[in-house]
């Protein structure tokens, strides 16, 4: 659609306005079209917004390649059909239904619940803003056909997304959202789409309320999957939720396991759509954990701890032997909740954990010291949980952890996605468990690098928006893939993987995918477009020897230093 003519490109975007049933982003479009913005009009009308790593993410605004009423009517129309159509009991089973605080998330959720009330599909509603976890959780808990939280995660203030649950609790993959893709476009506009508008009977007959218990009973199910073991309850522990909604349940998580000393910054602990104090809400991103990490100075804190705005992700910082705080990578924060999770899980037969194929390399050596099998996935939890299914029903294993490099973590069976406040809890139970042995949780980190090697991980991103930027990247990756170098940093490339083909030799949760992995001789390094931001992301993982004792830092800087050549040379030799 990029190349159209000017003509078909105003009349396509005319046709949006007039079948647009939300007068504010009609109204945008329009002052567009008047003002003959070509690049804008191209970028807003250029594709539709399709199934990602989390779903449906885009830019909200007006026209079918951002996030808008629009959107989510006709793809909620499409799940509606695609449900009618595959589950025999979709009349009386519910959609849960979901959404963050995000300043469009309560609108969008609350069309999408009248579009599936239309179709007379119950609905069951969470009345506030609640965690991403929790939705899916409550998909399976109350016997969902299907679950959809409003919300973009992690991304900034002007981004909201669309996320889709299976009735098993986890987020659909090929062929299920390509299906529902197709039945979009199809479904004609979203002006036509039929729709129960709340507080009308229709919608009191098929809306109802998500009951409060379902949080009780959450909590119960988290609480129930952390290690059992005597540690002290006596860490002092800064938290906070980003402006989002983690709040409540992780404190309440927190507590019911006996961990009282917890702070919550408190110019962060309301939900907030605009992310005041925070230019990018995600608690990797520099300067995300100021205000964290000066509460906790203020309350010599022995732990911060940290979720996104959806609360799906966890961050964490712990205090050095110096009193410095060091923030732990999602690699790192992965190693040790597997290994502690592992420990832990002696009496189960077949121990599964799962990584997605950017994560440290590490986590096999964990496993195999456990007796574990590991395996990789592509990137998201919506492929961790459809093989950790797959593999315990076809090969007796029982999944016991996955994470994701992103510091995405899924530590509970009862929720079959990445939970930053089971993540927080279990972490939170590490570092009491610690304690208790008197060492610190870097000196345990550090003894996983005596056994295993030490391992370094880098990302180095590449910023390209919109359409000529998602083509720059494609085209990048494509030349580089065809014609690979033969050493990267000083390492020789020993086999170079391009996982756009080949599918058919690999397991489902190994499908095709814009994925490039460099077999170096002392690690690797891959290329990856993000799923849910306009980047090219490039990952490097290196394994050092185990250096002595008192060299951790020094031998550690400098493996990163030769990780960050390898990043570099890559982004070079790819034209950035």
């Amino acid at each position: 659609m990029g190349d159209l003519p000017e003509s078909s490109l105003f009349a396509r975007a005319r046709q949006w306005v007039e079948d647009d049933p939300d007068p504010d982003t009609a109204r945008e479009l329009q002052a567009l079209i008047d003002a003959r913005n070509l690049r804008e009009l191209r970028e807003r009308l250029s594709r539709p917004l399709t199934f990602g790593t989390a779903g449906l993410r885009g830019l909200v605004g007006a026209g079918p390649s951002r996030m808008n009423r629009a959107v989510v009517v006709r793809t909620t129309r499409a799940l509606a059909l695609y449900l009618l159509s595959h589950e025999p009991d979709a009349r009386t089973l519910p959609v849960v239904l979901g959404f963050d605080a995000r300043l469009s998330s309560r609108g969008l959720a609350r069309a999408a619940a009248g579009v599936l009330a239309a179709a007379r599909i119950p609905v069951r509603l969470f009345a506030d803003p609640v965690p991403t976890p929790l939705v899916a959780y409550a998909t399976r808990a109350l016997s969902g056909s299907a679950g959809i939280v409003i919300t973009a995660s992690h991304n900034p203030a002007e981004y909201n997304g669309y996320k889709l649950y299976g009735k098993n609790g986890v987020q659909v993959i090929p062929p299920v959202d390509e299906e529902i893709e197709r039945r979009t476009e199809h479904v004609g506009p979203a002006r036509t789409v039929p729709s129960v508008q709340p507080d009308s009977a229709e919608w009191a007959s098929m809306v109802s309320w998500v009951p409060d218990s379902i949080t009780a009973r959450y909590l119960s199910d988290i609480d129930a999957s952390r290690p059992r073991g005597a540690a002290e309850r006596a860490l002092r522990i800064v938290y906070t939720p980003l402006h989002g909604v983690g709040a409540a349940l992780a404190m309440g998580a927190l507590a019911q396991a006996g961990f009282e000393d917890v702070s919550v910054v408190p110019e962060q602990a309301e939900p907030d759509g605009r992310f005041p104090t925070v230019r990018f809400p995600n608690p990797e991103e520099p300067g995300a954990l100021d205000l964290a990490l000066s509460l906790a100075k203020q309350r010599n804190a022995d732990l911060v701890l940290a979720n996104d705005p959806d609360a799906d992700r966890l961050a964490v910082c712990v205090r050095s032997a110096a009193g410095r705080f060091i923030a732990l990578s999602g690699n790192q924060i992965g190693v040790l909740l597997a290994d502690f999770l592992l420990e832990s899980a002696r009496s189960v037969a077949k121990p599964l954990v799962i990584s997605s194929i950017v994560s440290t390399p590490m986590l096999a050596d964990i496993a195999e010291e456990h007796g574990a099998r590991a395996e990789v996935t592509l990137t998201g939890f919506k492929w961790i949980w459809s093989a950790a299914s797959s593999l315990e029903e076809t090969s007796g294993v029982r999944f016991v952890f996955g994470f994701e490099e992103a510091i995405g973590f899924s530590v509970c069976r009862a929720v079959r996605d990445k939970d930053g406040i089971s993540a927080a809890l279990l972490f939170a139970e590490l570092a009491a468990r610690c304690r208790a042995a008197g060492q610190s949780v870097l000196e345990r980190l550090r003894a996983l690098y005596v056994k295993h090697g030490l391992w370094v991980s880098i990302q180095h991103n590449v910023v390209r928006t919109g359409i000529d930027g998602a083509a720059e990247i494609a085209g990048a990756v494509d030349r580089i893939a065809a014609s690979p170098p033969e050493t990267l940093g000083g390492m020789t490339i020993r086999a170079v993987k391009d996982f756009r083909h080949g599918e058919h030799e690999r397991p489902f949760w190994l499908a095709s995918a814009p994925l490039v992995l460099f077999e170096l001789e002392g690690g690797r390094a891959l290329l990856r477009p993000s799923g849910t931001e306009p980047k090219l992301k490039i990952y490097v993982d290196l394994r050092g020897v185990s250096p002595s004792p008192g060299g951790f830092e020094q031998a550690e800087a400098a493996l990163r230093g030769k990780a960050a050549t390898v990043g570099e040379e890559l982004a070079a030799l790819l034209g950035f």
